[in-house]
């Protein structure tokens, strides 16, 4: 797909994505019983196929436009910023904040962002495998994306993030989905009870930095629409209060999702079952 996409041009790479999608969609039943779930849920309605397709497809068309947001092809797209004078801010000041996503759009449209205002600088944060998996297929799109990849897992993790931090680097974590046995909070989602792990909160609150939502959401064509909103912000919180801070800004992580979700519903790239986790927490 890479050499397709670089060689070829965006639309002969996009015409490949019918297919993807088209299989997925036929030959991957818990992901097209997820998506099903998904979209009841979020449309108020059962989806048609025609909407199970473009649900899969839109997931194939965001993973598909980063091999040119990896590649600085900003040239391709419409990007249309809602609350980047937050940013702004921020990298005027030297501020290092955490950015908080989740698997729905694009966090790579931050490429763009960055372009836009010079001396901005991202680092992700993730998970080992995730690590090794996503630096894999940047290596094979463009090495030079590595150095902005900060595995978990590791003695020096957390001093790599409080280094970018420092130097006024913008982090990013996705915030809707742990690993195992990590720690979460159920919060209501969508009208049920769903976990959010609490590592990303305590990382910020122990780091005692701002965190603001971003979400880039892709909306056909060539257009992406990228959204900042303040979450929380925890310089100010002391060891009595942290806790509370911690749920709150959970609880407006969730809510402010379910926001966007309802206005891009085809963007929600979890296609497994988000509340299974807090079913089976009341279960026990």
């Amino acid at each position: 797909m890479t050499w397709i996409s670089l060689r070829l041009g965006r639309p002969a790479g996009r015409v490949v994505l019918w297919l993807i999608a088209a299989y997925f969609l036929l030959f991957a039943p818990p992901a097209r019983r997820a998506s099903r779930d998904w979209l009841t849920r979020v449309l108020g309605r059962p989806p048609a196929w025609r909407e199970l397709f473009r649900h899969f497809f839109t997931f194939a068309a965001t993973i598909h436009d980063r091999v040119y947001l990896i590649n600085e092809r900003f040239d391709l797209f419409d990007l249309r910023v809602h609350g980047g004078e937050l940013i702004q801010d921020c990298v005027a000041r030297g501020e290092g904040v955490f950015l908080m996503g989740a698997h729905m759009g694009s966090f790579e449209v931050m490429r763009a962002v960055g372009r836009q205002q010079p001396g901005m600088r991202v680092a992700m944060v993730m998970y080992e495998d995730n690590a090794r998996k996503i630096n894999e297929t940047l290596a094979a799109i463009n090495p030079a994306a590595l150095q902005d990849i900060i595995p978990l897992g590791r003695i020096d993790s957390m001093l790599k993030v409080k280094e970018r931090l420092e130097d006024g680097s913008l982090v990013g974590m996705l915030g809707d989905r742990s690993l195992g046995q990590d720690a979460a909070q159920p919060v209501e989602f969508l009208g049920q009870p769903a976990n959010f792990p609490l590592g990303p909160w305590r990382m910020a609150a122990m780091l005692k930095r701002p965190v603001i939502l971003m979400v880039g959401l892709y909306r056909g064509g060539n257009r992406y629409d990228i959204h900042f909103e303040p979450l929380a912000d925890f310089s100010g919180v002391s060891r009595e209060n942290r806790g509370q801070v911690q749920r709150e800004a959970v609880e407006r992580y969730a809510a402010r999702l379910a926001h966007y979700a309802r206005q891009a519903p085809f963007n929600w790239f979890n296609f497994f079952d988000f509340w299974q986790g807090a079913r089976q927490r009341d279960v026990r």
